[in-house]
């Protein structure tokens, strides 16, 4: 069968027609071979999403955004992209944009979430967007950056108070008192090397001295010991002129053996000059011990006794 001129014609403008539709939906990212299901998302912001722009599920690309036109009588705008892959997710699933790199490249991400309702074409899903490198920049530098900026006004208010401390006159005497107390620390200096040069030349004489200190205190306590042998003289006198006082008292009043015996005026008057005298003797070593047990550490002048 042989073709007329006008036929051959026809088809070969339909064949343009068909290849020229199938590279504008390959250019658009649309496979018309493929079937596919289109769903629907409304956002505020599109983020820089355009036709073409890759659909991915877990990452993994599965279709790409076909329209954007404005929603309704406000700002709104409504995004279909369509999902050529049989994957099911629900009706509770979330149309996320995202970055999917530092030079800002935008992508639609479906985050499948478990629902009872399969998400079939046509069907209008969650919308999101997730914040880019730069607004989690600023979020992680806004709250830093006021920091820094309240540390900047507090150190500021901190040298201006210490400014206005540390005047000419409190700088001169802080100047005056450091080289004040570095001449203290050398005159402390200076009288310790005295110090040491004055022990070191007269190391002989402290030691004469503690042995003279070492010395005299054994004295002393021999000094104590002669006391306590003092003592026990003192008071055997004392005994010894009581009985004496006691005898002396029976003559005189005639009473008792004694008086039978002997009763003679001069032995009486002899008795009361032994006793007088025993009594002057107590009296002297208590007031004038040294003058029975000499030591060399008394140097005071004798009492005098006021009966002599």
């Amino acid at each position: 069968m042989k073709l007329s001129y006008e036929i051959k014609t026809a088809l070969l403008v339909l064949s343009g027609i068909f290849l020229f539709i199938v590279m504008i939906n390959y250019l658009k990212s649309n496979d018309i071979f493929v079937s596919d299901r289109s769903f629907y998302a409304i956002y505020n912001d599109v983020e820089g999403v355009s036709n073409g722009t890759p659909v991915t599920i877990s990452g993994f690309n599965v279709g790409s955004v076909q329209d954007i036109r404005f929603y309704g009588n406000n700002s709104e705008l409504l995004l279909k992209f369509r999902v050529e892959n049989d994957f099911e997710f629900s009706t509770n699933s979330i149309a996320q944009i995202y970055e999917t790199g530092l030079i800002g490249g935008k992508a639609l991400a479906i985050i499948p979430v478990e629902g009872k309702n399969p998400a079939v074409s046509g069907d209008t899903l969650q919308s999101d967007i997730a914040p880019g490198l730069t607004e989690l920049v600023n979020d992680k530098l806004s709250p830093l950056q006021e920091k820094i900026e309240s540390m900047v006004v507090s150190a500021d208010s901190l040298l201006i108070a210490v400014n206005s401390v540390f005047d000419t006159n409190t700088k001169e005497n802080l100047t005056s008192s450091i080289e004040n107390f570095s001449l203290t620390i050398e005159s402390a200096k200076q009288s310790i090397d005295v110090l040491e040069k004055v022990i070191g030349g007269n190391e002989n004489s402290l030691n004469s001295i503690i042995n003279n200190m070492d010395e005299s205190l054994k004295n002393f306590s021999e000094l104590s010991e002669n006391f306590d042998q003092l003592d026990l003289v003192i008071e055997n006198l004392s005994k010894s002129s009581a009985n004496i006082n006691s005898i002396t008292s029976e003559i005189k009043s005639g009473d008792g053996l004694v008086n039978k015996v002997v009763y003679d005026e001069g032995f009486v008057k002899s008795l009361d000059e032994i006793s007088s005298n025993i009594n002057l003797l107590l009296e002297d070593l208590r007031m004038n011990p040294k003058r029975y047990v000499h030591f060399s550490l008394f140097g005071k002048k004798n009492k005098t006794n006021s009966k002599d």
